[in-house]
């Protein structure tokens, strides 16, 4: 990670110093001009393409960056709320320079963020991230009024995207007889995720579809998976399915209310490939991976890769070994078969495929995962904080992995997106596993105040 960029691109609070008007105006003049130096020598003027979810402070931002990219030069075509895999999509298909996203993902509405991605669809590699990095640091040079960038919006982009969907999913099939609880989390893909399953014959229950700018993931969505499965009672639905608030993560529920998460689904889509005679050498998973995952993966046949948490790990991982399946526990999934990057939509509906290729239910889909209890939790730190420099947690540490042995294992990592570090235990013994999850998270809380309280005696001698 750079000095402004992160896991998954720029992002803050808005209004502070990378979420400012400012900033932002910057940013987007400092990728204008590396963009250009890319495209030099094409025979037309470089563009990009801008999406954004449905957050207030999103008209804000993307008229900030329309007026850095103008003032370097570079074209921009709007396409207003999108979800970012569709803005990956498009950028391909448009054969433009690059895609630009404002959200901040399933974080809350005061919350925001940038990403980009390159023209193949993939996002952008830490050298060029790096290269705008550097350019923020020159000063704002605007182009001669006839050097200018144009803007113009795109009209059809979310029959565009819609129409892209439902290509993945198999011709011959179809999703008639089925009944789905959608919850688009009051974000980017509230209008073309119900369109999708719609026309793909299915009888769709739409929730959380109704923005206002501040309601985007509150209470609802991937991150608030309680309301799924409550809706899916109350509906009487065969399958609900929840998205976040850019699209890029799934999760679902059963008729029974129990809920899959991304490693479930991966394995669902997985297994059925493997079972339709498909060779798969390997999926790429994350550290976070369930090690039931890993076992049931075994029993098919194919290897488990643990990358960084984070799709961008997760998608170079692939990239690197030739491979087209991977995701995050999260429920963010990637089927480069299919698609570049992570697709809420485009994953249920490869899950969609599996169950009706194979008649089944996602219980039966699952009966041979069996998970390992995880418990997680998450310890708000400043940003910087290092677990690793402090006794008393590494001790913790060791004696939880002393404990758990063969049976389970322990992660400490720093969120790549807020100021948390997430403590992680997994074991086949839930009752230890949660007494060590919350002991872990105690001893880092703990050294947090010794560390405080030592600032304070160090300034008041």
């Amino acid at each position: 990670m750079g000095r402004y960029f992160g896991t998954d691109g720029i992002r803050g609070r808005v209004g502070e110093p990378l979420m400012s008007p400012d900033f932002i105006l910057k940013l987007g003049h400092a990728a204008g001009r590396v963009l250009a130096r890319q495209s030099r020598g094409a025979a037309k003027r470089p563009a990009v393409l801008i999406g954004k979810d449905t957050r207030i402070s999103g008209y804000m931002i993307e008229s900030a960056l329309e007026a850095g990219l103008s003032a370097a030069g570079v074209d921009v075509v709007l396409c207003g709320p999108l979800p970012t895999p569709g803005v990956a999509y498009l950028t391909r298909a448009l054969r433009l320079e690059a895609g630009v996203v404002v959200s901040a993902s399933h974080n809350p509405y005061p919350d925001n963020g940038i990403k980009f991605f390159g023209p193949d669809g993939e996002k952008l590699p830490d050298a060029l991230e790096a290269e705008i990095e550097a350019a923020l640091e020159a000063p704002l040079v605007c182009r001669e009024a006839h050097e200018l960038g144009r803007a113009r919006r795109l009209d059809d982009a979310a029959g565009r995207y819609i129409e892209f969907c439902k290509s993945t999913f198999p011709a011959s099939m179809s999703l008639e007889g089925l009944r789905l609880v959608l919850d688009c989390a009051h974000g980017a893909a509230y209008q073309v995720a119900p369109a999708v399953f719609h026309e793909l014959g299915a009888e769709v229950v739409a929730l959380a579809n109704q923005p206002n700018g501040f309601n985007i993931n509150e209470g609802v969505g991937a991150t608030h998976p309680e309301y799924l499965q409550a809706m899916v009672r109350t509906h009487e639905a065969d399958l609900g399915i929840a998205l976040d608030g850019d699209g890029d993560r799934v999760i679902m529920a059963d008729a029974e209310g129990r809920l899959y998460d991304g490693d479930e689904l991966l394995y669902v889509i997985v297994r059925d490939r493997v079972l339709s005679g498909g060779f798969i050498e390997g999926v790429v998973g994350t550290l976070m991976s369930n090690l039931g995952l890993e076992h049931a993966l075994q029993r098919l046949g194919v290897k488990l890769v643990r990358a960084k948490v984070g799709d961008r790990y997760v998608a170079e991982a692939l990239r690197e070994r030739g491979w087209s399946y991977g995701g995050e526990n999260s429920g963010h999934l990637l089927c480069r078969e299919v698609h570049t990057t992570g697709d809420g939509i485009v994953s249920a509906l490869q899950v969609l495929a599996a169950l009706r290729r194979r008649g089944e239910t996602l219980a039966q889909a699952c009966a041979d995962l069996v998970r390992y209890p995880q418990v997680l939790r998450n310890v708000p730190v400043p940003r910087g904080y290092d677990w690793q420099a402090q006794p008393t947690v590494v001790e913790a540490c060791r004696a939880a992995q002393a404990d758990l042995a063969q049976e389970g294992r322990i992660l400490l990592r720093p969120s790549g997106t807020e100021p948390l570090l997430r403590v992680m235990v997994e074991g086949r013994d839930a009752a230890l596993v949660r007494r060590w999850a919350e002991d872990l998270a105690a001893a880092v809380e703990a050294s947090l105040v010794a560390e405080n309280a030592s600032m304070r005696s160090g300034a008041n001698p």
